[in-house]
C-alpha cells in the first residue's frame, strides 16, 4: 500500500486524573494529546500505513509540543495549518466498576472551531493520498468544521479517494445551533465506508436497530443487518457498514465484538472479553485505525480486515492514553488466538 491515508480533525490536550481519582480528589492531571482522527492517524503509523493527521493549530509551545508528539509516532504534520488561539483541552476522570468516566471539554473557540473553507489546500492534502477519514465530531465542533469538512469529502469524491467516517456522536458537542441530523447525512452521502454503534445510527441518521439491549454485557450482531441495510438504501455510495458491538458490564468489564455488512453478507467477528479496562477512551479510534488497515491490507478479505479491528482495539483497551500504541505482529498473536498475556522473550 503506497498511497497515503490523509485523517482530519482536532486534536486536544488531555488532562486526565491519575489511576481512579476524582477530579476534587487530585492536586495533579497527566498531560497526553489525543483526539478520535489523530487516533486513527497513529495506529496506521504503528502498522507502517503512510499517514498525514490534518487540522489547524495555533502558534505557540502547546501546538509545537502536539506535533513533534505526533511525529514521534511517524504521522505526518506537514499539512497542519496555522492559525487561531488555542488548542483544545479536555479533562478525563476514568471511572470504576458502575462508576462510569466523565470527560469534561475546554474547547470552545479552539483553532479548528475557528476554521472555514478556503483555508485548506485539500488539492495539496490529497496528492498521492488514497483514502481520507473524518468522524462525526468534527462537523459537531462548529459551523466552519463542519463545512471544511463536507470540503474535503467532495474533493476526495472528485479525485477517487476512498472516503471513511466514524459516526461518533457526541451530544455534548453539538451546540452551535444545528443537530446532527440536520447536518451529518450531506456528509455521510460522500462516504464509502461507514462505522458507528446502535447509538450513532439512531441519534445521526434516525435509523434504529430492533431488539437490541446493550446493557446485559452481550450485543447481537445480526440485530444489525437492519441497520446496515437502511444506511445503505439511504446512501447508495455507501459500500460497506460497520458496528462496532459493545456490551457493557461495568466501567471496567466490556464484551467486545464487531460486524461488517458489505451489502450482501454480515460478517461476524469473535467476541473478546475485557476484564479489567486500562482506558477505552480511543478504543473506537483503535477499530477504525484497524480497519482501515485491514481493508486496505486485505482487500478480498473482509472477515480477516473485521478480525484485525477488533483484536487491535481489543488491545487498545489495555494501553494508557488514546493512543493504540500496539504493532501488526501483536495484534495478529490476538487474531490467532493467544490471549494469555505471558511475557515475551
Amino acid at each position: 500500500m503506497d498511497k497515503k491515508v490523509i485523517t482530519f480533525g482536532e486534536i486536544m490536550l488531555r488532562l486526565a486524573t491519575p489511576g481512579y481519582l476524582r477530579f476534587n480528589q487530585t492536586d495533579s492531571l497527566t498531560a497526553t494529546f489525543g483526539g478520535g482522527e489523530a487516533n486513527v492517524a497513529v495506529s496506521l503509523a504503528n502498522y507502517g500505513i503512510p499517514v498525514d493527521f490534518v487540522t489547524r493549530l495555533p502558534e505557540n509551545d502547546i501546538a509545537r509540543t502536539c506535533k513533534m508528539d505526533l511525529k514521534s509516532y511517524g504521522v505526518g504534520v506537514d499539512q497542519i495549518v496555522t492559525g487561531g488561539d488555542r488548542v483544545g483541552i479536555y479533562f478525563l476522570e476514568t471511572g470504576a466498576v458502575s462508576r462510569g468516566s466523565k470527560v469534561v471539554y475546554d474547547r470552545a473557540h479552539s483553532a479548528i472551531a475557528e476554521i472555514e473553507p478556503g483555508m485548506i489546500d485539500w488539492d495539496q492534502v490529497f496528492e498521492g493520498a488514497g483514502w481520507f477519514h473524518w468522524t462525526g465530531i468534527t462537523p459537531a465542533i462548529s459551523q466552519g468544521a463542519a463545512d471544511v469538512c463536507l470540503e474535503a469529502i467532495k474533493k476526495a469524491n472528485e479525485k477517487g479517494i476512498t472516503v471513511s467516517c466514524d459516526l461518533n456522536y457526541r451530544k455534548n458537542l453539538w451546540k452551535y445551533g444545528k443537530t446532527a441530523g440536520e447536518v451529518m447525512p450531506d456528509l455521510v452521502a460522500g462516504t464509502d465506508v461507514v462505522l458507528g454503534n446502535e447509538e450513532d445510527a439512531a441519534m445521526v441518521l434516525g435509523i434504529h436497530p430492533e431488539g437490541v439491549d446493550v446493557t446485559g454485557g452481550h450485543v447481537e450482531g445480526a440485530a444489525y443487518e437492519s441497520v446496515s441495510k437502511q444506511i445503505m438504501a439511504k446512501f447508495p455510495r455507501c459500500k460497506k457498514v460497520i458496528t462496532t458491538l459493545r456490551g457493557s458490564v461495568n466501567a471496567n468489564h466490556n464484551s467486545w465484538a464487531g460486524v461488517l455488512w458489505d451489502g450482501e453478507k454480515l460478517y461476524e467477528s469473535r467476541q473478546y472479553q475485557i476484564t479489567h479496562i486500562v482506558d477505552r477512551v480511543g478504543g473506537g479510534d483503535s477499530f477504525m485505525g484497524g480497519l482501515i488497515y485491514g481493508l486496505l491490507t486485505y482487500p478480498k478479505d473482509d472477515q480477516k480486515a473485521l478480525e484485525f479491528a477488533v483484536a487491535a482495539s481489543c488491545l487498545k483497551h489495555t494501553i494508557y492514553g488514546d493512543y493504540n500504541q500496539v504493532t501488526v505482529s501483536e495484534v495478529e498473536k490476538l487474531m490467532g488466538g493467544d490471549a494469555s498475556g505471558r511475557v515475551a522473550r
